[in-house]
């Protein structure tokens, strides 16, 4: 009868075994990481509040943008329940302007401008153009940039050469310059100012689509669709432009404060949204020219737009960080 020989394998409690992770799919992974960003996640609740606001807020107050009451003109922010603890209770300078202009019963939570019209429903009005604007040139901006930068990118040569040169002499050009132009020729409003947008701010956009191109076009996959006679089209649209989503989503991000700012400056100069309609811009320029006797007319668009414009960098930010592989943990 054989001896059988038994072989006992011990692991010694300082030994590290290799854990086997659950695998994640891509998109779910970028919105993990997206998440554990806390100032881009705060910021993107901002947002969202802010929408909503904008969206809804002219249906709460029961006012319209362009409503016109010279007998309430100038009326200081007034909320109901907070008016107990002594803010935005109506009063200004010591005095209670509802009293004096017997409003015991309105409220008015931005007060009103020298016309009487009520600022919460302007602010929210304004606030939904301004984001208008931001988003359709942000969209704009991508389509006409990516597709600049993936043709100049994809066929090199002297289509290459001929397309950047065109687009140094418009980088020559300051951007407020050409947008100041258009929006005089094409006279104020949310169309003129978008073409505007839409013509000047691709170009970065462009450029980076170019460089990426560049890189992608020499990759296998693509040189091996070449060679089995794919065509031009679907080798950029199918081949290199799933890789350059992430990049793209983060240009287009980046690029709606730039329009959004942009917009507010064409208007605090009477270039941007003609009256009655408002945007944040158009808001601080009205504010601006009562400052010193009503503050709050400037002041409450002023810090909306200061916190808008910083919480669509930082979700920009975000998204980039993200999308990044090299700042992924395992």
């Amino acid at each position: 009868m054989e001896n059988t020989k038994r072989f006992e394998f011990s692991v010694r409690p300082d030994t590290v075994l290799d854990e086997v992770y659950e695998s994640r799919a891509k998109w779910k992974e970028t919105i993990l990481m997206f998440m554990r960003n806390k100032g881009a996640l705060i910021s993107l609740i901002f947002l969202i509040l802010i929408i909503a606001m904008a969206l809804i807020g002219p249906l709460v107050s029961g006012f319209t943008y362009d409503e016109l009451d010279l007998t309430r003109q100038n009326l200081p922010p007034r909320i109901p329940g907070i008016e107990k603890l002594g803010i935005f209770n109506g009063t200004l300078g010591g005095e209670d302007l509802y009293e004096l202009k017997n409003m015991k019963d309105s409220y008015f939570w931005f007060g009103t401008d020298k016309l009487g019209r009520d600022l919460f429903t302007r602010f929210c009005c304004g606030t939904r153009i301004s984001l208008l604007i931001g988003a359709i040139s942000a969209v704009l901006n991508m389509i006409i940039g990516v597709t600049f930068g993936l043709v100049s990118g994809y066929y090199g040569g002297k289509i290459d050469i001929i397309m950047q040169r065109f687009l140094e002499v418009l980088n020559g050009i300051p951007n407020l310059v050409i947008v100041s132009l258009l929006v005089i020729v094409l006279q104020p409003g949310i169309l003129s100012i978008v073409v505007a947008m839409a013509i000047s701010q691709w170009t970065v956009t462009a450029r980076l689509t170019r460089a990426n191109t560049l890189r992608l076009k020499e990759m296998e996959h693509v040189m091996a669709s070449r060679t089995m006679g794919v065509s031009t089209f679907r080798i950029l649209f199918r081949e290199i432009l799933p890789n350059l989503l992430s990049t793209v989503i983060v240009m287009c991000m980046l690029s709606v404060p730039g329009a959004i700012f942009m917009e507010a400056f064409l208007s605090f100069v009477g270039l941007g949204i003609p009256n009655p309609q408002a945007s944040l811009g158009s808001l601080i320029n009205d504010g601006f020219n009562n400052m010193l006797m009503y503050p709050y007319q400037m002041a409450i668009p002023a810090i909306a737009f200061s916190l808008l414009m910083l919480a669509l960098n930082m979700i920009g930010d975000g998204l980039r960080d993200a999308f990044d592989p090299t700042m992924k943990q395992v």
